[in-house]
């Protein structure tokens, strides 16, 4: 598939799946904007790769930025606020000053720029299912059936359809990606993270639900796919495998060669551990990796994240890796980088 644009703008360009992403134009030969919130963490994540423009900013305010969408030919919107589960309480005036408010900004200076493509970064967060049900892009989730996260992805997502019901000539699609993993996740995301307490021991058993494990580099494909090839208005799915825990952390335990936890956390003992880091995070200011909404969701979504990607196969030429292959080289990542000793 050949690129017809010569220049991007780039959001979240230092998370897991904007920097995926920024390597994936950089060798299809685009030149990339990228917005990053500081050029410390931008060099630690791309070691003065060539071909990219840093541009600092923050999508609490998007006017600060806007001048640096000039000569762009799209916009590829990753950047989110997500990390309410990692600190426990509510976090809504966050998540929707940056999610909602700031995709709807950004489209206002992308479209005056002059920029008529753009690619927003949705999720699986917004559909919906029963149990052991196949989703595809059709079955919408009801905003009274979604926490303050999917929430606030179900109404970015409305600003984006408003915004292509108001200007004719632009264009946009929706990727909706799953559970992300891959490597250079310097986050870390709850993925990262959850390797690195399997390898050092500190995970303690298995929880419950289910989840859609995919490679943050295929969702970096899709997003560029549809850019060249996907519809207006329209959604692409790219969830990746149906997987339970039991089934996800004794392969990656097998990937890194260490024990696995064979223990089922009991629910009720879910809801305490996740009490008890709230407090913790309230005290320490530190992240946490399982808080009462972590639980909720688990509960909430198990067996609901089994995903049809037939459509994103179809238009988009879609294709997910093997999970241990992705499993494999975020395990490598982290170690030729230092944060796991080599084997």
């Amino acid at each position: 598939m050949n690129v017809n644009f010569a220049q991007a703008f780039v959001t979240g360009a230092t998370g897991l799946l904007g920097n995926n992403l920024v390597r994936a134009l950089l060798a299809r030969g685009v030149h990339v904007k990228a917005l990053v919130r500081s050029h410390r963490k931008a060099e630690q994540q791309f070691e003065g790769l060539a071909g990219i423009d840093w541009v600092e900013g923050d999508l609490g305010d998007v006017a600060a930025f806007a001048p640096a969408l000039a000569g762009c030919d799209v916009v590829f919107h990753t950047a989110a606020y997500f990390r309410e589960n990692y600190k426990g309480g509510a976090h809504w005036a966050q998540l929707k000053r940056i999610n909602v408010d700031g995709t709807q900004a950004l489209l206002v200076h992308a479209y005056a720029a002059g920029i008529r493509r753009f690619v927003q970064t949705s999720s699986i967060a917004v559909l919906d299912g029963q149990p052991g049900q196949w989703i595809d892009e059709t079955h919408s989730r009801a905003l009274d059936d979604a926490d303050d996260y999917y929430r606030s992805k179900i109404l970015a997502d409305q600003e984006v359809s408003a915004f292509l019901q108001q200007h004719a000539d632009m264009h946009a699609s929706f990727v909706l990606p799953g559970w992300m993993w891959g490597p250079a996740d310097i986050g870390p995301t709850s993925a990262g993270q959850l390797l690195l307490d399997l390898v050092r021991g500190k995970l303690p058993g298995l929880v419950p639900g289910s989840f859609s494990v995919v490679d943050a580099r295929d969702v970096a494909q899709a997003q560029i796919a549809a850019a060249v090839l996907g519809r207006n208005g329209e959604r692409y799915l790219a969830a990746g495998q149906h997987m339970t825990m039991r089934e996800l952390v004794p392969l990656l335990a097998h990937v890194a060669q260490v024990k696995a936890p064979t223990r089922a956390l009991p629910v009720p003992l879910l809801w305490a551990l996740a009490s008890l880091q709230e407090v913790y995070a309230r005290i320490s200011g530190k992240p946490i990796l399982l808080s009462l909404s972590t639980v909720r969701l688990m509960l909430r979504e198990a067996d609901r994240t089994r995903f049809n990607p037939a459509k994103s196969e179809r238009e988009l030429g879609l294709h997910f890796r093997p999970v241990e292959e992705t499993l494999r080289d975020t395990f490598a990542w982290y170690q030729q980088h230092g944060w796991l000793p080599e084997a």
